[in-house]
């Protein structure tokens, strides 16, 4: 269970599955994007469905799972450096890439900054933002965090952290949840910030994961409009990912394809992993 050390102290850590072409994944869970919330959060596991076909590398984003160590400033920049590591590790010159929710985000920047390096992209409930939502139904996760600094203090911050430490469960336990658990250094920072303090940290943060930056908040339209890779787009159907988000990649990207909103119902769930087989192995290089 390898990790990558980062210029800027953050260890990434990363799994791998099987036998193959690559098949890198960027997890669902938002700020919690990390390999075990194929599991806990998503209809369909890549790692348990195409480990036969492909080598599948799980990796945790910075700040979730076992790469917690990431200083607390946040950008996209960093992540697509992360992503490019664990490629440059093991070797790679290319891989396809699977992204659920901010994985969505995560991928698009990734082909927008190295697109030699993506072969083909499946991306299952995209993130974005639309005239169905705001940016606040993304920040609003982060208000138990600060309204308990404010209310409580910053140990009480801790406190919430150690009765669970996954955020996108426990909110107040704020986005440093995981380090504050393991981190006695870190920790310590936290309980002897000032409300004011905490509260400025967090909102940095939540400003730099969820931009409010419509549609796509990592790449820009136009962009996509010119998006090499093949993409294959599981819609999703809720607040944080409207499924007009899903239809827009699908009508910008010149080579994208969108399936069923309803594609991992019981009665269609066979037949659209299936789908994406057939779609990663049509785009793996000969």
């Amino acid at each position: 269970m390898p990790d990558v050390t980062r210029p800027d102290g953050a260890l990434i850590h990363y799994e791998t599955f099987g036998r193959g072409y690559p098949l890198l994944l960027f997890a669902p869970g938002g700020v919690n994007s990390e390999i075990a919330s194929w599991e806990q959060f998503s209809v369909i596991n890549p790692i348990a469905e195409f480990a036969r076909d492909f080598m599948v590398i799980g990796m945790d984003q910075r700040h979730a799972g076992g790469s917690w160590s990431a200083p607390t400033t946040f950008s996209y920049d960093l992540t697509v450096a992360d992503q490019l590591a664990v490629l440059d590790d093991l070797g790679l010159e290319s891989a396809h890439v699977w992204g659920g929710c901010i994985g969505v985000c995560y991928f698009l920047r990734l082909i927008r900054e190295a697109p030699d390096r993506i072969s083909a992209a499946v991306g299952q409930d995209p993130v974005g933002l639309d005239e169905t939502n705001s940016v606040d139904v993304f920040t609003a996760m982060f208000e138990p965090t600060i309204n308990l600094a404010r209310e409580k203090g910053t140990i009480a911050v801790v406190l919430s952290a150690h009765d669970d430490p996954l955020f996108v469960v426990n909110n107040p336990g704020g986005p440093f949840a995981r380090r504050i658990t393991v981190d006695d250094e870190f920790r310590t920072m936290i309980e002897a910030m000032s409300a004011d303090e905490y509260v400025a940290l967090v909102q940095s943060f939540s400003n730099s994961i969820w931009p409010d930056s419509p549609p796509y908040m990592t790449v820009s339209e136009d962009w996509v409009r010119t998006c090499p890779s093949p993409l294959l787009i599981l819609p999703g159907s809720d607040e944080f990912h409207p499924t007009g988000i899903a239809e827009k990649i699908c009508a910008d990207a010149p080579r994208a394809h969108c399936l069923d909103v309803d594609c991992r119902s019981d009665t269609k769930l066979a037949g659209t992993i299936e789908a994406i087989r057939t779609f990663l192995l049509e785009q793996t290089p000969s």
